[in-house]
This record gives C-alpha cells, sequence and structure tokens, in this order.
C-alpha cells in the first residue's frame, strides 16, 4: 500500500507580495497530526514466546496487578510508550505483546484471524503465567480482547477498549486515504523495515492481512450481550477509522459497559492526548 503526500513550498518572496498569508494559514489541532511514537521505557523482562506457526515478542515493565496491552493493526507495542510509565507508576505490572506479523513477532502463511490472534494472546500469557489480566486494547487489539471476553470471560478482570468495532460495517470506507491515517500506514511501512524479521515483506503482510479485515469480526448483538467483564468502551471525538454510531452501539450492548470519548484526538489518542488517554485508562482500572 503505497501513500504519496503532496507539499506545496511558498518562497520567502511571498511574504512581500501577501503579508498576512501566515494569518490566513489553518490551525492544526491535535487530532489532525499523528505525533512521534514515543519509546518504550527498558523492560524487566522481554523475549520471544514460540506459539503455534510463529514467535510472538512481548516485554514486562514493572510490578503490580497484571494488565496487558495490545496494539492496533500494522502497529507495535511502542505505541503504548506514554502509558506503559503512568501503569508502573500506578503499581500495575505491564506486558506489551507484539501481534504475529506485527512489530518484532514473526508472521506464517496461515491467514489471519482473530480468534487466532486471541488465542496467540493467551498463550503467551500462559507462559508468562498470568492467569487473570486487566486488558486495554486498541483498534485491533480492542478486538482482540472482545474475542477473550466472549470465549474466556475467567481470563480478564477489567477491559479497555480503544477504537475497536465488532463488524466490519462499524468501519468508515477508504479510512487509508484520510491524511493522518495514510501518514500511519507510511510510519506502519518504516517500522516494519526496522523491527519485522522479515523486513522486506511489508506488502505482503498488508495484502494478507486485509483480508481479515475484509471479512472480520462478525460478533453478533447476542454474543456482545453476554460479555460480562467491566468494559470501558472509549474513542476519539474526531475518531477517522470507527464510526461514532458504532462506538455507541458497543456501549449499549456490552452490559456495564461505560462510554468516553476523547476531546482532541482521533484514533490515536494515546499519542494526540496521551496525558487524558492515561487518565481515562487509569481512572477505570483503579474502580474496585
Amino acid at each position: 500500500m503505497q501513500i504519496r503526500t503532496a507539499a506545496i513550498i511558498l518562497g520567502a518572496c511571498l511574504g512581500l507580495v501577501l503579508p498576512r498569508l501566515a494569518d490566513a494559514s489553518p490551525v492544526t489541532h491535535s487530532w489532525q497530526a499523528l505525533p512521534a511514537t514515543p519509546a518504550l521505557p527498558v523492560p524487566v523482562r522481554s523475549g520471544l514466546a514460540v506459539v503455534r506457526d510463529v514467535s510472538l515478542y512481548y516485554a514486562q515493565f514493572g510490578a503490580g496487578r497484571p494488565v496487558v496491552l495490545l496494539h492496533g493493526g500494522l502497529g507495535n507495542s511502542e505505541y503504548w510508550g506514554h502509558l506503559v510509565p503512568a501503569l508502573v507508576a500506578a503499581h500495575f505490572s505491564v506486558t506489551v505483546i507484539d501481534s504475529r506479523g506485527h512489530g518484532r513477532s514473526s508472521r506464517s502463511v496461515e491467514p489471519f484471524g482473530y480468534g487466532g490472534m486471541a488465542d496467540d494472546v493467551l498463550a503467551v500469557l500462559d507462559q508468562l503465567g498470568l492467569q487473570q489480566v486487566d486488558l486495554v486494547g486498541w483498534s485491533d487489539g480492542g478486538i482482540i480482547g472482545l474475542d477473550i471476553s466472549m470465549r474466556h470471560p475467567e481470563r480478564l478482570r477489567r477491559m479497555v477498549l480503544y477504537g475497536a468495532n465488532s463488524d466490519p460495517g462499524g468501519v468508515y470506507p477508504n479510512v487509508e486515504k484520510k491524511p493522518v491515517f495514510a501518514a500511519y500506514i507510511e510510519r506502519a511501512a518504516r517500522d516494519y523495515e526496522r523491527l519485522s524479521p522479515t523486513p522486506r515483506e511489508f506488502d505482503s503482510f498488508v495484502a494478507q492481512i486485509q483480508v481479515m479485515w475484509a471479512a472480520e469480526p462478525r460478533y453478533t448483538r447476542a454474543q456482545l450481550a453476554q460479555i460480562s467483564t467491566p468494559t470501558l468502551v472509549c474513542d476519539g471525538l474526531h475518531e477517522e477509522a470507527i464510526r461514532g454510531s458504532h462506538t455507541r452501539y458497543l456501549a449499549r450492548t456490552i452490559p456495564g459497559a461505560k462510554l468516553l470519548l476523547l476531546p482532541g484526538a482521533s484514533h490515536f489518542g494515546m499519542l494526540q492526548t496521551p496525558a487524558a488517554f492515561n487518565r481515562a485508562v487509569l481512572g477505570f482500572l483503579d474502580v474496585p
């Protein structure tokens, strides 16, 4: 997937011809930009967990009640670089996992599926001796959280979903053409080359995962209504990928779910408004 951006460069001499040009420039709001991906702190433990046909990267930070963070599609665990220190400071033990094919994890010819990716997460948690965790999932990571909460509710204490959907109809069409999302795809390609054990295969990776996105998830209203995990459904007020009506549908349908829309944020709230994002997560996870 190739995204091209265009830039118009104005010569300094235009300042003499149009002295008020700067005043007419549009204001860039926080949700209209993709801030730099923060670095993760040094983990207390990291490695590769062999799960079926792949090796999945994980890293752990801090000590306390366990929470697992699951990133979005095409992303990697570094997107949690603002949240991890906040959780560690609040006495959580944090585990991040790169999904199959993402970040430092390997990929196989097996088709992508949210059920299989949820099984991947549970297998890593088993290997790490984590029987019950809080879960924070962004986008695809949130969908994986939904799958775990429906099939293995005993593994989750609380769940935060950000920018997740329960069926393909919840996604706006042509989202990859929107400027911030296009910038994200470009960054994902660079990250893939930097981190992946197969750095030259980004295009084939994207083609493989797009098959899943076209068909999944397909969770019914009845399935969502059976979720018993206390859930916060969260998203940016300026979300460009997931329909706002769909986010509200999830909050209405999951029993007892709370709804929170972050001002100043789009699909990338953990980068655009990190302080507010962290407060939302900590506020929900800290509820007795």
